[in-house]
């Protein structure tokens, strides 16, 4: 798959997600396959504002290519300015949020309140790839809800105006992530568009992605939650699409020592006093898989220090040796 002159190869890519697809894990997901990742999803209002943190979210490592930085907003100017801004940080992607669905972001027609202002979507949009010269993808739900579906007829207009892929989480934002995905939605904007099509929601395992790719036509296959303390899963992937054989699960040792490795490059980037409270939720997803493993994933959530993370991890590591299990 191409996404502009871009090789996605294999189709496999990481999604955005807000306090996971930071600068760390993205070199975590790289490393095991993840052909293109993309940022967190960064405000082009803040952005324009100066925020530090929205600048800081824009901040790449040195090399990271392809990489996509992924903006959110609903002012058409605002919008472009942010888009030219993550050209200048390096993006070679940059992608506009359609379907974020937290309250916060769509109470001000953000994310996915897009979808139900199908002019105002094509605004943004037209705004955003007129401002920049690299490739211009959109991330979007189904549609507001089950009797609003508007991704195949948007997705058919923002290819119109120059989008050169569309990602589709194949829920709707009443769905939040409680209803299961709904692959057919990945078809019906299949059947629309000629553009390169990403299809997202509930791949969990390699099957999972040979069969979205299979069943809805979709050039490529986005995981999010499924990568949570399990980014092998982006490797596992490529060699079942490339073979039809699945690869072992990681051990004890190759959790602990990603959970280590991820633990250093966040208090690296950010610092011990903000690492160690976002570590918390990351170290308690590779924590998992043992009997017992619950109350060191509770654990977790009372890190201080990055000391008291190491010997978190090392502990649960001879608990684990112990238990003489590797996962599923």
């Amino acid at each position: 798959m191409k996404i502009g002159d871009i090789v996605i190869d294999p189709p496999i890519l990481l999604a955005p997600m807000a306090g996971v697809s930071n600068r760390a894990f993205r070199a975590i997901a790289r490393s095991q396959g993840a052909t293109l990742c993309t940022t967190e999803m960064i405000n082009a209002k803040a952005l324009a504002y100066h925020s530090a943190k929205s600048t800081w979210l824009m901040e790449l490592d040195p090399g990271e290519t392809p990489v996509g930085i992924q903006i959110a907003g609903s002012d058409p100017d605002l919008m472009a300015q942010a888009a030219r801004e993550a050209e200048r940080h390096g993006a070679d992607v940059v992608d506009i949020n359609m379907g974020c669905p937290v309250r916060k972001v769509v109470n001000n027609g953000d994310g996915s309140a897009l979808l139900n202002d199908e002019e105002a979507a094509v605004r943004v949009v037209k705004a955003v790839v007129e401002a920049v010269s690299v490739p211009v993808t959109v991330k979007m739900r189904a549609g507001w809800d089950h009797d609003a579906i508007t991704a195949p007829r948007l997705a058919e207009r923002f290819e119109a105006v120059g989008v050169q892929a569309i990602a589709l989480h194949a829920r709707t934002r009443s769905d939040q992530y409680v209803r299961p995905a709904d692959w057919r939605f990945i078809r019906q904007v299949r059947e629309r568009i000629a553009i390169p099509l990403i299809g997202n929601g509930d791949v969990q395992t390699p099957e999972d992605a040979a069969r979205m790719l299979e069943t809805t036509g979709a050039d490529a296959v986005m995981v999010g939650r499924a990568s949570f303390g399990d980014p092998w899963i982006f490797r596992r992937i490529a060699h079942y699409l490339q073979t039809g054989q699945e690869l072992p699960p990681p051990t004890a040792r190759d959790r602990a020592q990603m959970g280590l490795w991820h633990l250093e490059r966040m208090v690296t980037i950010k610092g011990e006093a903000v690492a160690i409270p976002e570590m918390r939720k990351q170290l308690g997803w590779y924590l998992k898989g043992t009997p017992r493993s619950a109350e060191y994933r509770r654990r977790a959530q009372t890190l201080r220090t990055k000391d008291e993370a190491q010997a978190l991890v090392e502990e649960w590591l001879d608990h684990a040796r112990n238990e003489e299990l590797s996962w599923t």
